[in-house]
């Protein structure tokens, strides 16, 4: 009996030896755990989100003319006998371009021509015979009447011979007609009639575009205009304008062209079927770069004060929405929808909406991250 109970005896304190140890394992798991987890806390770059000055640039799609683009049309019909230049050929002014055949013009200057020779003889004998008339007049022997209708006679042959003289100047500007030259330095542009076609005002020969400098039209609609106009100083649009910044010209491969152009003028009146109102710019050309009827876009910088700037590498996209993560005070990140206007560096966004001043945000491995998760801020 004695020996049963030192038995039982030995069995309590063996167990609560046991119990105790399996205690000692728990809270050790758990303090693991808490170390565990406290050491995936992971350091991450933060920035505070700060106001500054920012320049965005607004692109506007826009048409190139050249500033003179003249279209070449016969001032008289006839049949075209010779094209003396080609498609985009660069001509100079006074060069020749056409010529025109229609023999009637030089049939016209031989008729002017006879008819004046017929004139000048007719005027000789109308003088002939007021020289006739004139003495026997003053000596009586005919009427004053008589010298008068010949003194008449003359004033009608001579105005017949201005007449001739006028149609043979007419004939021949008729014919010089025929040798149509180019108005101004420029470009030619296509040609679409042949040799043999028959012209006559109503027909287009081609075009020539002075390029040597080119205006590039655009336009803004409302509030882009009011925003617009309201950046500027002075004190009227003119001045406004006068005073703009120059802008530059996006070609259509996407490069930028050499040369900064001037706006020149806009509009008065906002175009009711579009909501919009033109613009002009001038770019001088002095390599023949810019052709007309190019087209291309017009970039206008803004510049925009207190601005919210942030890395776009602070941002990711997820369903066509871009998102930050914003650290909150007790460092946990919190996933944050914002809206944003790429910059032309092409690495800033500038935010707005979503964000304010003095938010914090993560601006790097943001990959690794998702909501919720608490970091280690690192400024």
């Amino acid at each position: 009996m004695k020996l049963n109970k030192i038995r039982i005896i030995a069995l309590l304190i063996s167990g609560a030896i046991i119990l105790g140890s399996c205690g000692g394992d728990e809270k050790n798991k758990a303090a693991a755990a808490a170390a565990g987890k406290q050491s995936q806390v992971l350091p991450y770059p933060v920035k505070v989100v700060t106001s500054q000055t920012a320049v965005l640039e607004n692109d506007y799609p826009a048409t190139i003319k050249g500033k003179e683009d003249i279209e070449i049309r016969p001032m008289v019909e006839g049949f075209i006998k010779s094209i003396e230049v080609d498609e985009g050929s660069v001509v100079r002014k006074g060069q020749l371009l056409f010529t025109l055949d229609f023999p009637q013009y030089t049939q016209n200057i031989r008729n002017a021509e006879a008819a004046i020779k017929t004139a000048v003889a007719e005027v000789n004998n109308a003088e002939m015979e007021v020289e006739k008339v004139q003495p026997l007049v003053q000596k009586g022997i005919v009427s004053k009447y008589q010298l008068q209708a010949a003194q008449y006679a003359l004033q009608v042959k001579r105005a017949a011979l201005n007449q001739a003289q006028t149609q043979l100047a007419n004939a021949r500007i008729n014919q010089n007609y025929t040798y149509i030259t180019s108005p101004v330095n420029g470009v030619v542009g296509s040609i679409p009639l042949r040799l043999g076609s028959f012209v006559n005002s109503s027909y287009v020969l081609t075009t020539v575009a002075n390029t040597s400098n080119v205006y590039v039209y655009f336009s803004m609609n409302e509030k882009q205009l009011l925003d617009f106009l309201k950046d500027k100083p002075g004190s009227t649009q003119a001045e406004k304008i006068r005073r703009a910044e120059p802008v530059k010209l996006i070609l259509s491969d996407g490069t930028e062209y050499i040369e900064k152009g001037k706006i020149e003028t806009i509009s008065g009146i906002v175009n009711t079927g579009t909501g919009s109102a033109n613009f002009r710019a001038n770019f001088e050309n002095p390599q023949g770069l810019l052709r007309s009827g190019s087209t291309g876009s017009i970039r206008i910088p803004v510049t925009i004060n207190n601005a919210l700037v942030i890395p776009q590498k602070a941002t990711f996209e997820l369903q066509g929405q871009t998102f930050a993560y914003v650290v909150q005070s007790n460092n946990i990140v919190k996933q944050t929808s914002i809206t944003v206007t790429p910059l032309t560096d092409g690495q800033s966004f500038i935010v707005n909406s979503g964000l304010k001043e003095n938010d914090k945000i993560v601006v790097n491995n943001i990959q690794n991250l998702k909501d919720g998760d608490q970091i280690k801020p690192q400024l």
